[in-house]
């Protein structure tokens, strides 16, 4: 291909990096009182990237292979740009609610989401790990962005030495691979793999990459950092972590892991198992004890990585088409969960403890509902959004013969019940405190509105969500 074919693949993301180096320009130019229209002009540049990845050309390659355009990446670009922009639209009320308005934010969330964009689009370890470090430097600064607030700054440094660590054993995997494989392309490694035998050094090679993605996606053993990180982040941070930056990393273990390795599935599929089974269980149990809501949040994100690695572990086209199923529900409920979160505030101030939502139904019928609707989502209880995430996901674990790990999944669903349940309880049954302050903004409005839509209605409209999801994992795994 020619380049200007090459970058017309790579339009959206070149849509994001101009913009995001004008917008950077700007506000350097006229300060933090730029910071509502740099939020606004991040917006609109997330809306034409989105547009251009559905205009956008069909199964082509670019430079050299490095990366492709394919139904795959298309759903997953759009989930993402989706995270991203409802992530910056509660960021600029947060920061206008406490008054702390930097312009650097929506220009930060720009890079880190060009950086994920090139990740799904990736079909070589090297442009996979130029995409995926450009994400992680600018999430390491997004983490630690109340750098006034030592618990953000606490999580930043966490995050930033272990995502360094998980970096060093994904790229230590990869030479292995390129090694014994002789290449770094997706589709040369299937092939060479598929040819015969393959060495140790390809098996130790694969061991390292899922490790270092397990990282990324927080299953355990790799998730230590994500409750301080979900707890000491600003949360509509919280809310990129939890959205977009999950979709883009989950999606790059199912594009790293199916496309170059389809004929080791024996070799991968005990080890994914094991994590997922591991990450279904901690995050059940873990957040049985929480006290803070955005922690409870993160052992219930990783208790749900598990439920959709469950999805890969099968290694069929099916599987894969339960984990984008579950990525497209997940999205809108912690979308909506976090802008519940974010209302949670008195005075102006924001609180996070669950016993600040005692009596909640009393003092905000609206809210209160809101939150129930979607705790309960999360739960997995039919016939809501999350039932059908975690019906696809052990459909495909059935099917492909895991029906112990699918079991295992199921009970740990049964305990976060729990969970879920108790704060229902705390907000319909306990003594009221008091109220919070009336949700003033329309993006958070707006979000809570579709986020509950989504959750409650999802059964009337999942043909077109099941149909692209179905496209995007023939795609990735024909």
């Amino acid at each position: 291909m020619n380049l200007q074919a090459d970058l017309l693949v790579l339009l959206p993301e070149l849509i994001l990096a101009v913009g995001a180096m004008a917008l950077l320009l700007a506000g350097a130019i006229s300060g933090e009182k730029s910071a509502p229209a740099i939020s606004l002009g991040a917006i609109v540049l997330l809306i034409a990237a989105g547009v251009a990845t559905v205009m956008g050309p069909d199964h082509v390659t670019a430079f050299h292979g490095a990366f492709i355009a394919d139904d795959f990446s298309r759903f997953a670009k759009i989930l993402i740009l989706i995270g991203a922009a409802l992530s910056i639209l509660l960021a600029d009320e947060f920061f206008s609610t406490i008054q702390l308005s930097r312009f650097e934010l929506p220009v930060l969330m720009l890079l880190a989401t060009l950086g994920m964009l090139l990740m799904v689009s990736a079909s070589s370890f090297l442009s996979l790990y130029m995409g995926l470090e450009l994400q992680s430097l600018a999430l390491y600064v997004l983490a630690a962005f109340n750098r006034d607030h030592l618990r953000s700054t606490e999580a930043g440094l966490k995050y930033f030495v272990l995502g360094a660590l998980s970096s060093g054993m994904m790229l230590y995997g990869i030479s292995l691979i390129y090694g014994f494989t002789g290449s770094a392309q997706f589709s040369t490694i299937a092939t060479v793999t598929h040819a015969g035998v393959p060495g140790l050094g390809v098996i130790f090679g694969i061991v390292f990459l899922i490790a270092g993605l397990a990282f990324k996606v927080s299953a355990v053993p790799f998730h230590m950092w994500t409750p301080d990180v979900y707890e000491g982040a600003p949360t509509p941070v919280t809310a990129y972590f939890a959205t977009a930056a999950k979709v883009a990393a989950l999606c790059l273990f199912l594009r790293a892991i199916l496309t170059p390795f389809p004929d080791l599935i024996h070799q991968w599929r005990q080890i994914i198992v094991f994590i997922s089974v591991l990450s279904m269980a901690l995050g059940a149990i873990a957040a049985l004890g929480q006290k803070n809501i955005k922690r409870l949040m993160a052992y219930s994100s990783i208790g749900h990585m598990g439920y959709a690695l469950l999805g890969l572990a099968a290694g069929t086209a099916l599987g894969a088409r339960g984990v984008l199923i579950y990525l497209a529900i997940y999205v809108f409920t912690n979308l909506g969960v976090f802008a519940a979160i974010q209302a949670m505030q008195r005075k102006g101030k924001p609180v996070e403890n669950i016993s600040d939502l005692a009596g909640l139904a009393r003092n905000d019928i609206k809210l209160a509902s809101v939150f129930a609707l979607l705790f309960l989502s999360l739960a997995g209880l039919p016939p809501l959004a999350g039932f059908f995430a975690k019906f696809y996901v052990f459909l495909a674990a059935i099917q492909a013969g895991l029906v112990i790990p699918a079991v295992i999944g199921v009970l740990a669903s049964a305990i976060g019940l729990v969970y879920y349940l108790r704060l229902v309880k705390v907000m319909f049954f306990d003594e009221p405190v008091d109220a919070f302050d009336p949700v003033s903004g329309m993006g958070s409005k707006a979000i809570l509105v579709i986020s509950s839509v989504v959750a409650l209605f999802f059964i009337l409209a999942a043909s077109p969500v099941i149909t692209a999801a179905d496209a995007a994992a023939k795609a990735l795994l024909p």
